[in-house]
């Protein structure tokens, strides 16, 4: 049976790294989905690795449409009946040339409500043993938060649903200018990210009674020199390179098991991150 990788938002970027990775080791997977929601770049993307002598594939999932990830859900179902490791890495990018207000539905509906169906479309193809990951960031831990903010995000009954909820709640009060007011963080990536570990933490619970021992977690790969970082960062002298950042989140994406962990961490060069 072969063994099957799924990178989202693969590229370009970390995405793109990680599928390299992921082609260069053959004890990951044998192989290894590239997908990316426009085609033309995707199948550009796996040219440029083929070209390196690599063999990636290729599938079209724009994590914005219920339909699209359905659909590549139901390929790989066809396919190979399974999936080994999903790496959920597609991510909106953000912009200081525009108020937040303008970009805060568009950032939510990719990192969040996109995380969020692609857990859940894929949930039923993790194989005994798989690993999923969900590429997140520092700023995603409560410490971000007022304490009376936590429990939208923390707590034993919560499910994918109501962190997705709270995330729509947050879109509309950051329209409506009221989110400071509420406690919320002035800047948008923080609440996305924490919205992102707390689904990756409910995911890792439901996972760890469901008897595959799937292995969830959440990386920080760290700053990484992108498109998406350098307008936000005025020294990139240490940043990582795409490459070396890959190094990290595809150990997470391969190594723990449910006995050796970590397990519904947030992970930061292999090292674990506290949620609160």
């Amino acid at each position: 049976m072969q063994r099957v990788a799924v990178v989202t938002g693969a590229n370009q970027g970390l995405g793109l790294a990680l599928v390299e990775r992921l082609c260069r080791e053959p004890s990951a997977a044998d192989v290894v989905y590239l997908t990316a929601r426009d085609p033309s770049k995707g199948a550009a993307a796996c040219a440029q690795l083929r070209d390196q002598g690599l063999a990636p594939e290729f599938l079209p999932l724009d994590v914005t449409r219920p339909d699209s990830v359905a659909a590549c859900a139901s390929v790989l179902a066809q396919r190979h009946g399974g999936v080994d490791i999903l790496i959920s890495n597609a991510a909106g990018r953000i912009g200081r040339d525009r108020p937040q207000a303008d970009q805060v539905a568009d950032f939510v509906t990719t990192n969040n409500l996109g995380t969020t169906r692609v857990l859940t479309a894929f949930e039923p193809l993790l194989r005994t043993g798989a690993h999923v990951v969900v590429v997140a960031s520092s700023f995603g831990t409560l410490r971000q938060l007022p304490p009376h903010l936590h429990p939208r995000f923390d707590g034993p009954d919560l499910t994918l649903a109501d962190v997705d909820q709270t995330m729509i709640g947050y879109v509309e009060a950051v329209r409506a200018g009221c989110a400071e007011a509420q406690g919320w963080p002035d800047w948008i990536n923080a609440p996305s990210k924490i919205g992102q570990v707390a689904s990756m933490r409910i995911f890792a619970r439901a996972m760890a009674s469901d008897g595959r021992a799937v292995v969830v977690n959440a990386s920080c790969p760290g700053l990484v020199d992108t498109d998406a970082s350098r307008p936000w960062f005025d020294d990139m002298s240490r940043a990582q390179t795409p490459l070396a950042a890959a190094e990290d989140v595809v150990w997470l994406a391969t190594a723990p098991t449910l006995e050796s962990g970590p397990v519904g961490e947030l992970v930061q060069h292999r090292r674990v991150l506290s949620w609160l």
